[in-house]
């Protein structure tokens, strides 16, 4: 058993589906106590089988266990929030996103109908916005080039939109701000169908890839986790946090992290959840140094 814990940390890129097993992997380590508890009872070959997957487990995670400091050196804050299009409480929403004092807010699943109540909870403080489709951002600092981002899977109508890029004028320079909503994945017999996701993360990553602009700010819910093979050509030229697990979704137990903050050409230092909102996710805050 031991064994395989350890093969399905270590090879879950290979396993077909695999996206079912990447969004959850880390909690493989619940099993690690299990087989301590096991091998004490039996030999000290056992006891030293267990230490395989523990050490894997540690390599892979272990610099997420313990949160970054909150007054880590940073530059820009940024919030990423799926507000959820069924959120009773839009202002109430706002007022934990923005507590913290955030530069930028995006929020994803934002509908007409809401716009003008997020746009009035949001306030002076936030006098720059956008809103392409259900996406939205939030900003301190003046947007410009403010345009819809075509991440729709071709089998999608035109209807489809959950993408949008716009130019921030910081205080440090300019940066690209995109915010996106890649679609939702469903469960089948052999794992995740991701087949839109993925062929939504691969528009993205072409976008990114011809991003003028070298300082690049992503807040999205990308429906996958750090783990998850879909990611890795966007955490080819992206950053995020490694400290902290974070987890988002679903909000009541948190289970996974499929809400991100990613930069380019700067670094996201930290990362952690705020407090629970309307939503059937859980807002995540980053702290980011130039």
């Amino acid at each position: 058993m031991p064994v395989v814990v350890a093969a399905m940390l270590l090879l879950h890129r290979a396993v077909p589906g695999g996206s079912l097993l990447e969004t959850f992997l880390p909690w493989l380590g619940l099993a690690i106590p299990f087989l301590l508890v096991v091998a004490v009872f039996r030999t000290l070959r056992s006891l030293i089988a267990v230490l395989l997957p523990l050490v894997i487990w540690l390599g892979m995670f272990g610099s997420r266990i313990v949160p970054a400091p909150d007054d880590v050196p940073h530059d820009l804050v940024a919030v990423q929030h799926n507000v959820s299009d069924e959120n009773p409480d839009p202002v109430g929403t706002v007022r934990t996103l923005i507590a913290s004092g955030p530069d930028f807010v995006g929020v994803e699943e934002i509908t007409p109908e809401v716009v003008p109540v997020y746009a009035a909870a949001f306030g002076e403080r936030y006098p720059h916005f956008t809103v392409q489709g259900t996406v939205g951002l939030w900003s301190r600092y003046p947007l410009s080039s403010a345009r819809l981002l075509d991440i729709r899977p071709g089998s999608l109508g035109p209807d489809w939109n959950r993408g949008l890029r716009a130019v921030a004028s910081t205080p440090h320079g300019d940066v690209a701000v995109y915010v996106v909503h890649l679609p939702s994945v469903r469960l089948n017999p052999l794992g995740l169908e991701s087949t839109r996701r993925d062929e939504s993360a691969r528009k993205l990553t072409a976008a990114l890839a011809a991003e003028p602009l070298e300082r690049v700010l992503l807040l999205g819910d990308l429906n996958s986790t750090v783990d998850d093979r879909t990611l890795e050509p966007i955490l080819a030229r992206l950053n995020t946090a490694v400290s902290g697990f974070a987890f988002s979704w679903p909000a009541a137990t948190p289970l996974a992290r499929i809400d991100h903050v990613m930069a380019a050409d700067m670094t996201v230092v930290s990362v952690r959840t705020l407090p629970r909102t309307g939503s059937d996710h859980l807002p995540v805050i980053a702290r980011i140094r130039l």
